[in-house]
């Protein structure tokens, strides 16, 4: 029997984890019908989204996560990884990240509505196994991919933020922030710098 090579396990590792995505997008139908019809009403704007606006971030990642630490001003710095993939021919992108020293992992899942030119960014912990909605939704201008939701914290509405700047062939940063004031001001609360293996 033939032991399988890295090229073929990463081949299964792609396939079993576009499987699941699209498992779990499936699962966001009824919402996303909903959605659509709600916005029916509203005028079209087109955004300015496009396949392969994430296919930088396709490979494997040394990532330095830097995090305030609780009731501190001091920073919690770790280390982590990634893989990810450009699929469906760069109009989605599944990211695997795994931070070891935290015993934690979760998927990133981007799809593109070709449609209305917009990004959807989805987020699965492992430890629950669950897609996180709202998504945040988005688009790349000037070179940073900014990703926003709103959602409710402590009972108050929030808004939330992702941001994908500083991107190069070898490198690129994701920030996370939080805006208490319908956006007027954010505060950061995830860095995450990003390395290419």
């Amino acid at each position: 029997m033939n032991k399988p090579t890295d090229e073929s396990m990463n081949e299964q590792r792609r396939q079993l984890l576009g499987a699941g995505a699209l498992a779990s997008v499936a699962a966001l139908v009824p919402s996303a019908s909903a959605q659509v019809a709600a916005s029916a009403a509203a005028p079209a704007v087109r955004g300015s989204g496009k396949p392969g606006d994430f296919n930088f971030l396709a490979g494997e990642w040394k990532i330095a996560n830097r995090r305030p630490r609780a009731n501190s001003k001091e920073w919690d710095e770790f280390p982590g990884e990634a893989t990810c993939w450009s699929i469906l021919g760069g109009v989605g992108s599944i990211e695997e990240l795994r931070i070891p020293i935290r015993n934690f992992s979760g998927m990133g899942l981007r799809l593109l509505d070709v449609e209305a030119g917009v990004w959807n960014d989805f987020w699965v912990n492992a430890r629950s196994g669950v897609l996180a909605t709202p998504g945040q939704t988005g688009n790349f201008e000037n070179g940073a991919g900014v990703f926003t939701a709103d959602d409710v914290d402590d009972g108050k509405p929030i808004k939330v933020r992702g941001v994908w700047d500083r991107i190069t062939p070898k490198s690129c940063r994701w920030r996370q922030g939080v805006s208490r004031d319908n956006g007027q001001t954010w505060t950061e609360d995830w860095f995450m710098d990003w390395t290419r293996v």
